[in-house]
């Protein structure tokens, strides 16, 4: 376990304690969630199990098989830290680790997506399709198990995001509510966006089909995207036209959804 694992339990640990002082109402929760764990795998395995249980997969059920996988995925185990990371570098919103593990359904709709993906390429194909169908009952966040989702994703807010079976997402992209990443509906196959590194899609964004979101590229809101666009470009509209380049390297860290003067001017107007 790496020094920063370290530091996330713990911070968590002190967040907890803390809220249970003040909160009395909410203590039995943070022992039961946090402070009665004994790891931060057994923490997420409880919180996640806890929020997707139904009649045919209880509690103890979705726990036991949430923690089978961590103690045998570490790059699962990586990734899922790797996440909470993000949220609490990336949204005001989240003031540390403890809100948005406890309350961020971004953070718990691609925690669990990410078992779900696990059982998928264990060949448990109806057991991950059964899990993808809770997170999107739950958290309102359809990801097809079969998709490829980088680490240190941002999902903020999350209701409506889609993403389809054969999308790819790279690392450290920051994704905004009702997004999709979906095909056109004509395609069969590979037929989902393939969206780079550090890239950011604001909120209400359509990706559409087989194609390709170069690295460091912004997405603005409510846009459609159709074609390409290419590495460390700016795109907005319905359809999405190519308005310039983005001035930050990797937009998806700053979080910043306004299209600036700095965005415009040197590229041709196309995607």
């Amino acid at each position: 376990m790496s020094a920063q694992t370290d530091s996330i339990w713990e911070s968590l640990r002190e967040d907890a304690e803390k809220s249970a002082s003040t909160e009395r109402l909410l203590g039995a929760y943070l022992q039961e969630t946090i402070l009665g764990q004994k790891s931060f795998d057994a923490a997420l395995s409880y919180t996640l199990a806890s929020k997707l249980r139904d009649d045919i997969l209880p509690s103890i059920t979705l726990r036991d098989l949430f923690l089978e996988v961590l103690e045998t995925e570490d790059g699962l185990r990586e990734s899922v830290r790797s996440d909470l990371q993000a949220v609490a570098d990336r949204d005001p919103a989240a003031g540390g680790y403890l809100t948005p593990f406890l309350f961020f359904k971004g953070f718990h709709a691609l925690s669990a997506y990410r078992f779900a993906h696990y059982l998928w390429y264990e060949d448990r194909k109806t057991l991950a399709l059964y899990l993808q169908s809770l997170i999107s009952k739950v958290f309102g966040v359809d990801i097809h198990p079969a998709a490829t989702v980088g680490k240190g994703i941002l999902i903020d807010h999350a209701t409506g995001v889609v993403i389809g079976e054969t999308a790819v997402v790279g690392n450290n992209v920051s994704i905004m509510q009702e997004v999709t990443l979906g095909g056109t509906g004509k395609e069969h196959g590979d037929r989902h966006p393939k969206v780079g590194n550090g890239v950011l899609i604001a909120a209400g964004a359509k990706v559409l089909g087989n194609i390709k979101i170069g690295e460091g590229a912004k997405i603005g809101a409510g846009s459609v995207v159709l074609k390409s666009v290419k590495a460390h470009c700016t795109v907005v509209g319905v359809p999405a036209k190519n308005i310039g380049a983005c001035k930050e390297s990797a937009p998806a860290l700053g979080m910043n959804q306004q299209i600036e003067n700095g965005d415009l001017g040197g590229f041709d107007p196309g995607i």
